[in-house]
């Protein structure tokens, strides 16, 4: 860490206690809504994974946008999700004209996900920068939903700070230009970094996580197993932040619980499936437990 980064906040169940999630009362419409935006004919799974764990993590309801070859199989295994089908590219990516197809359940999401299983980095650039500038938040960008941002990273400052990116190293590296042992060397300060250039809070996976805001506010996250390391934990994770903006926490708030309670999810694995061989697939039906491990 950089001698002129802040000293960071070790992430604990007390810490999160004093930062207490909203509880709504009432029906599903009082515990918000989430749009998860993702997936291509390759990569349907992230977008499965990451709609599961925002509802998981306390979400209302829960609307999918991807790929619209694949949108009836998304539908099927989505039971409680509004899913639409999204025109795709040649190559199976969710096309740039897209983003007017979902323009309007973006407007009305109490949060969006943008990222999870999105492929072809031209394809969604263009995606973003044809629906970002209409939103006005919350918003979690993850994987290839920071393509803007590696573009240009003045591209979310109009949402006033309501948005958390969830990149893991390598993709911290493009967003800031550099490669990943500049990330590994000192990910604290490259966090900190692009929540700086952003105005945004990033929230940054490995093995330690560590979360920032744009104005100097510093976490450090120890939780997790070696488990964690498989594919679509990420996409867990993203969704855990997005289900908990839609919950109504401010995007600092849902970025440190997502981390330790995507954290913890691997722990509780690691002590009944084996330290190593569980699934991502497994980590959501887990969520509510981590949870409630921090609020009864």
């Amino acid at each position: 860490m950089s001698p002129s980064s802040p000293e960071p906040t070790l992430v604990t169940p007390e810490v999160l206690r004093g930062r207490p999630l909203p509880e709504p009362t009432g029906g599903k419409n009082a515990r918000g809504s989430i749009l998860v935006i993702g997936g291509s004919t390759e990569t349907l799974g992230a977008v499965l994974l990451a709609a599961e764990a925002a509802m998981r993590a306390g979400a209302g309801k829960l609307q999918v946008a991807t790929v619209a070859s694949l949108a009836p199989f998304a539908a099927t295994a989505l039971p409680e999700a509004l899913v639409r089908g999204l025109p795709e590219t040649d190559g199976g990516a969710i096309a740039p004209d897209a983003a007017d197809s979902v323009r309007d359940l973006a407007e009305a999401a109490d949060a969006v996900l943008i990222g999870p299983g999105m492929a072809d980095k031209e394809a969604t650039q263009a995606f973003g920068e044809r629906l970002l500038p209409h939103l006005s938040g919350p918003m979690a960008l993850d994987a290839l939903g920071l393509s803007c941002v590696t573009a240009d990273d003045t591209c979310l400052h109009h949402l006033g700070g309501r948005v958390v990116l969830t990149p893991n190293p390598m993709e911290i590296a493009y967003a800031l230009h550099t490669d990943e042992e500049a990330i590994e060397a000192d990910p604290a300060s490259a966090t900190l970094d692009l929540a700086g250039r952003a105005r945004a809070v990033v929230g940054l996976g490995g093995a330690t996580s560590w979360i920032a805001t744009h104005d100097g506010e510093l976490w450090q996250d120890e939780s997790g197993s070696a488990g964690l390391g498989v594919s679509g934990s990420g996409d867990v994770r993203a969704g855990i932040t997005g289900g908990l903006l839609a919950r109504g926490a401010d995007p600092a708030q849902a970025a440190i619980w997502a981390a330790y309670v995507h954290g913890r999810c691997g722990e509780r694995l690691s002590s009944s499936v084996g330290r190593l061989g569980f699934l991502a697939r497994e980590l959501p039906p887990e969520i509510p437990k981590a949870l409630a491990e921090v609020v009864p």
